[in-house]
């Protein structure tokens, strides 16, 4: 896997990031990734071994015309996108779950895929007073612009000291 670093618009400038960070509406691109073919392989014969993902012959004649990657595997290269752009400087908690992931388009080996995050709600916990919940939705696009993934789910950051 090959990731193209981030334009210097969506760092966060080295400050750890806290739950009001996250701000409702804001929209950032968040990385590139090259779909490197072998990893396709890889992937696929590890953790969703189809045919399409791991045979070239059947593939071929499958209604997808060639290798695709895995869709687990797209979401795991935009996890990784995710903690080198922003949760690996951040005060995350963790993620009690995605609520919804959409495979819209197949993957293809060399494909160029940006994806980008929008922040669609943010809301202090209840319960816990130093910590917040951030809503989010992911959408991935291939090299052609066209939409291949979208995800939304929710994780938890600590809130700064007031």
């Amino acid at each position: 896997m090959t990731i193209m670093k981030r334009s210097s618009s969506t760092m966060n400038d080295g400050k750890k990031m806290y739950w009001e960070d996250f701000s409702p509406g804001v929209r950032e691109c968040i990385g590139q990734v090259t779909v490197d073919r072998q990893e396709v392989f890889e992937f696929a014969e590890r953790y969703d071994p189809q045919p399409f993902h791991i045979d070239e012959e059947a593939a071929k004649n499958s209604i997808y015309g060639g290798i695709i990657a895995s869709g687990w595997h797209t979401c795991s290269m935009v996890m990784r996108l995710m903690c080198d752009s922003y949760l690996l400087n951040s005060t995350s908690l963790g993620s009690p779950g995605i609520e919804e992931v959409k495979w819209l388009l197949p993957v293809c080996p060399d494909d160029v895929l940006t994806a980008c995050r929008t922040v669609t709600e943010t809301r202090a916990s209840a319960s816990k007073p130093d910590r917040g919940i951030v809503k989010t939705f992911w959408e991935t696009e291939n090299q052609s612009g066209d939409l291949v993934m979208s995800m939304a789910g929710i994780n938890f950051f600590l809130r700064r000291a007031t």
